[in-house]
């Protein structure tokens, strides 16, 4: 049967789910803040708001009627979703779930409280002179992250006295405005893993293999499977995941991060849609990241999920400011490598260090996974954004 999905949020990653949709026979309306994202070149409607603004939302779901309302970033008005539940709307994974999820106080409450899970110590601030009591309480190092964020946006580590203003003014210039930060302790970690958990409407939660990443200025730089984490330590993560998804309810593909230490797996954050880390399982799985979402929400059978290849992503970066339609070179020397697939997203503009697309490379099983990073690193090098 076809649906009406009403995705709010039409990012790189909301573009290879509507694809996944597609080739379900499904149909997408695709909203942002802006035209031509990259979901929208794919999808059958787009619409253009501030899905900050709440009566925009009510105007889109009244005119549209989805019967599958997905959110796939922060910056929504997210406590309107309880009421489309209220009305009736699926609210994918869960009005919960997305509420919950776009501000770091209530998952961080849920995780550490609620559920007990292991967690970095923290506190928060809604001023420049609460994050500096709560750094005292803390210690340095620290890291603050804004609560209505994602992605590393106005991520920054407090070293010293003199980093903790500058920390504070980027925290509150992130893609939905002010926002109170919390302070994390610095944990001391030696791998950084995001288990993609899937939940279903009836069936088991399912888990992807670890995927490791790694990150530079608070974003996503590269990603890889298999991880290096120790088959106990992954098991950890898995129950940790299944807990505070069980916790959130509803069905789809969750993103759930983990630092993992000497002194063990330490949950850190939770994404109720496919993760930008995830990306590399369009090279690696049967089932890529967005085709097991797309399966979860729709009510579809997930017979298994299994790594296929040894796999790595590494992000194509812009690197200077763009108003106009950014050019490409180097794809088709990124392409010589059999190995090597490049994914641009289509985004009309550029800015420094913003993701235009994604080298991938899949090796056979068995292969060393750091050849696999290397070469996708490597594609990555090769193409250029805005570089005539």
């Amino acid at each position: 049967m076809t649906k009406k999905i009403l995705l709010l949020g039409a990012g790189e990653l909301g573009k290879e789910f509507v694809i996944a949709m597609k080739r379900l026979g499904q149909y997408v309306v695709a909203v942002d803040a802006y035209d031509h994202a990259p979901a929208m070149q794919v999808a059958d409607e787009r619409e253009v708001i501030n899905m900050l603004n709440g009566d925009e939302l009510d105007r889109l779901v009244e005119k549209h009627k989805p019967d599958l309302i997905v959110p796939e970033v922060e910056a929504i008005r997210t406590e309107r979703l309880y009421a489309y539940e209220k009305e009736g709307y699926t609210v994918v994974p869960s009005a919960k779930a997305t509420n919950y999820t776009m501000n770091r106080r209530s998952i961080r409450d849920l995780a550490a409280e609620e559920l007990k899970l292991k967690t970095a110590k923290y506190t928060y601030a809604s001023s420049l002179e609460e994050l500096e009591r709560g750094i005292e309480t803390i210690g340095m190092p620290c890291v603050i992250k804004p609560l209505m964020s994602s992605s590393g946006k106005g991520q920054s580590v407090i070293k010293t006295e003199s980093d903790i203003r500058a920390a504070w003014d980027y925290s509150q210039q992130g893609r939905a405005g002010k926002s109170d930060v919390i302070i994390e302790a610095f944990v001391d970690f030696h791998t950084e893993i995001t288990v993609l958990t899937v939940t279903q409407y009836a069936g088991d939660t399912l888990f992807c293999p670890a995927i490791e990443h790694r990150q530079a200025r608070g974003d996503y730089q590269e990603s890889w499977q298999p991880s290096r984490v120790s088959e106990a330590d992954f098991k950890t993560a898995c129950q940790m995941a299944d807990e505070v998804t069980q916790a959130l309810g509803g069905a789809g593909i969750w993103g759930v991060e983990f630092f993992v230490a000497d002194d063990g797996v330490y949950f850190s954050e939770l994404s109720p849609r496919p993760h930008d880390t995830g990306m590399t399982t369009m090279v690696t799985q049967n089932l890529s990241e967005f085709e097991l979402h797309a399966r979860a929400v729709l009510g579809l059978p997930i017979p298994e999920i299994k790594l296929e290849k040894v796999g790595a992503s590494h992000v194509i970066l812009a690197t200077d400011e763009s108003m106009e339609q950014p050019t490409y070179s180097g794809i088709e020397t990124a392409l010589k490598n059999p190995n090597v697939e490049v994914r641009i997203f289509g985004k009309p503009v550029t800015r420094k260090y913003r993701r235009m697309g994604v080298a991938l490379c899949g090796l056979p099983l068995g292969s060393d996974v750091n050849e696999a990073r290397r070469q996708a690193e490597e594609a990555a090098g090769e193409v250029k954004v805005n570089d005539l």
